[in-house]
């Protein structure tokens, strides 16, 4: 060991480069991974948080990518899936797609043709949703107001859409900003959108009024930084009239009583309504996962190049400390150390680089793995507080060990055997 690290401060400023070098490759490597670390771990534990047991859509949906094909006769399923199955404490239909919304200042704008720079519509992801019917599930926390007022989802009125409106509407904090609006303030919504600024009174004109009755957090199970949510009956009327045909959801939520085996319950509501496909949290995970992975082997390829470079680098550098030290090893060999004693001196000066490097990469790779969580949050707003794109755990901690080791006796291994096999005889002759 002495040897070896008087080896290394012989030779400082190279030393310092190339357990620098080391430390960046590791560094990749360690962030890297902690990146996919902390998607899964924290998607996991939200999904866990969630309430959602079972997720009910139309065959052929893509839940990874979020393509959904209408699911047909969606408040019946409110609570016929209940009546299949004991064990559903609640089952929510929810429509999810995008208005086009108006405050009350751009209408006056637009029947005065008077129009502030950059003034105009916002459009906004929507959820439609029976909000009596969410028992169980996580929803947004209404931090303003009272939210919506009327149990069930009153303009359904049984089926046949001749109900009250309630014209109710809850913003999340983000969409309330940027329309400036506040509870009891009025908004307009529009499944189409103005085409311009001078058509925006016959916008108005054909636009639903809906009148603001909560301010929510942000939600996450919707990734948007601008949402607002509806009674379900309601977006519908928005999309093409109510009526039998047009009664459709994006997904249900379902939430079990006893989700230990939630299994049963998927083959149960199969059975009682093959027109739709059911995953549970653990299918659904195991997508996500299956995204996950898919980024995690990007990360080791780029991270097998970073280490790769490195043990070539380091190669080098102890191939020139083998020549600068050939006359000193030679004489090692003279005195009686055996061939496999000088090759460990010169493995253990590349462990210890490696040790230096992964001091360094180590605080590289917690602080970078701080900066890009932070810049990612940043980037999408609409995240529980909670959820980190990152996870420093042992795990993630201990794959940089080995990873440094690994490239420590990578880098070694030409150089020790070159160190072994030195002419001793003329290594001592030379001049």
């Amino acid at each position: 060991m002495r040897y070896a690290l008087d080896a290394i401060w012989r030779r400082p400023g190279r030393s310092a480069l190339t357990a620098l070098g080391i430390g960046l490759a590791v560094g990749l490597v360690v962030l890297l991974l902690s990146l996919s670390a902390g998607v899964q771990t924290s998607a996991t534990a939200l999904a866990y948080a969630s309430g959602v047991d079972l997720l009910a859509v139309s065959p052929g949906s893509n839940i990874t990518s979020g393509q959904f094909p209408p699911v047909s006769h969606a408040h019946a399923l409110a609570t016929s899936i209940p009546g299949a199955d004991p064990n559903v404490a609640a089952a929510s239909p929810w429509l999810i797609d995008d208005l086009a919304f108006g405050n009350s200042s751009l209408w006056g704008a637009a029947n005065n043709s008077t129009f502030p720079s950059g003034w105009s519509y916002t459009e906004s992801g929507t959820v439609g949703w029976i909000p009596s019917d969410n028992t169980g599930i996580e929803t947004p926390t209404i931090y303003q107001g009272a939210g919506f007022t009327y149990p069930g989802d009153p303009h359904y009125a049984g089926g046949n859409y001749t109900g009250p409106s309630t014209h109710q509407i809850v913003l999340d904090q983000a969409l309330a900003g940027v329309l400036h609006v506040g509870v009891g303030d009025p908004i307009w919504a529009s499944a189409t959108e103005p085409p311009s600024n001078a058509l925006l009174r016959g916008w108005y004109a054909n636009a639903t009024e809906f009148t603001v009755a909560g301010v929510s957090g942000p939600f996450w199970l919707v990734p948007s930084a601008l949402l607002g949510f509806v009674y379900l009956s309601e977006l519908q009327q928005l999309y093409g009239g109510a009526s039998s045909s047009t009664d459709y959801a994006t997904l249900v939520l379902i939430h079990l009583t006893d989700p230990t085996h939630p299994t049963i319950d998927q083959g149960r509501i199969s059975a009682a309504f093959p027109g739709l496909s059911l995953y549970t949290l653990g299918n659904i995970l195991g997508e996500i996962q299956h995204v996950v992975n898919l980024y995690r082997t990007f990360g080791f390829l780029v991270g097998a190049i970073g280490v790769v470079v490195a043990a070539l680098f380091t190669t080098t550098v102890l191939q020139m400390s083998v020549d600068d030290r050939s006359r000193e090893l030679a004489l090692l060999r003279a005195i009686g150390c055996t061939r496999a004693t000088v090759g460990a001196r010169v493995v253990e000066e590349a462990l210890i680089l490696s040790v230096l490097g992964l001091a360094v990469g180590l605080p590289i790779a917690y602080v970078g793995a701080v900066a890009l969580n932070h810049f990612l949050l940043g980037l999408l707003p609409g995240l529980p507080s909670a959820f980190s794109f990152v996870s420093f755990d042992a795990g993630v901690i201990l794959t940089g060990v080995g990873a440094v080791m690994a490239l420590g006796l990578a880098a070694a291994a030409a150089p020790a055997v070159r160190a072994m096999r030195l002419p001793v005889a003329e290594e001592l002759r030379a001049p």
